[in-house]
């Protein structure tokens, strides 16, 4: 039977399973780089120890009212995670919630007004040792499309994927990519034509296993 992705039940559903204990590192241990996975739990001791930030799963339907989400590809002169495929967020400013940091990133990056965004509940936060951060996924839906607006300094592209796509596992594959250490078996979901990978990538993979649960 193929998963009910009405957004309506769908997101009364995310944010009553949202409130319960999460997969957790056992879904970002499916999409982490090989032979990182087997630390994937260990990293969650630094998490304290890294510069807070934000991204938003929103979940919105298009025009025809099929539910989407959106991606954003990264400039490639930015210093953190330069040309990358990303979640919209950021950095936490001084006084802000994630959820806060999440609603203004996401209106900086790629338009989308705050006042339109529900927010639904957290994910895990995770430590991405590259760039120090420590990150709270927000899941949040908006009852129709936003005018994607991309900030023309960070975002090289919005990309905007149906959700039904991030459950097929046959957009699950991996691929041998080089790193300062030698070269890392690196999962990824084949989105838009667009390989997401890393920190994104585990990411959507606790997105995936708690929505599996409930559509």
């Amino acid at each position: 039977m193929p998963p009910d992705l009405d957004l309506t039940r769908l997101g009364a559903a995310l944010a009553d399973r949202l409130r319960r204990p999460l997969p957790g590192h056992d879904a970002h241990a499916e999409m982490a780089p090989f032979p990182a996975r087997a630390t994937v739990e260990t990293l969650s001791t630094e998490l304290n120890e890294g510069r807070p930030a934000a991204t938003l799963v929103l979940l919105y339907p298009d025009e025809a009212g099929t539910p989407h989400f959106v991606l954003t590809v990264r400039r490639s002169h930015l210093r953190d995670h330069a040309g990358q495929v990303s979640l919209p967020g950021g950095s936490l400013e001084d006084g802000e919630t994630p959820e806060d940091a999440a609603r203004r990133e996401a209106f900086e990056e790629v338009g989308v007004a705050p006042e339109a965004v529900e927010v639904l509940g957290r994910l895990t936060p995770i430590y991405i040792p590259p760039s120090r951060f420590s990150v709270w996924p927000i899941v949040a839906t908006t009852a129709a499309r936003p005018p994607f607006v991309a900030q023309e300094m960070e975002v090289a592209a919005v990309v905007e994927v149906p959700l039904a796509d991030v459950l097929d596992d046959a957009r699950r594959g991996s691929s041998m990519r080089a790193a300062p250490l030698g070269e890392f078996d690196v999962p990824f979901f084949d989105l838009a034509g667009l390989e997401v990978w890393g920190a994104t990538a585990m990411m959507l993979a606790e997105f995936v296993a708690v929505l599996r649960e409930v559509a």
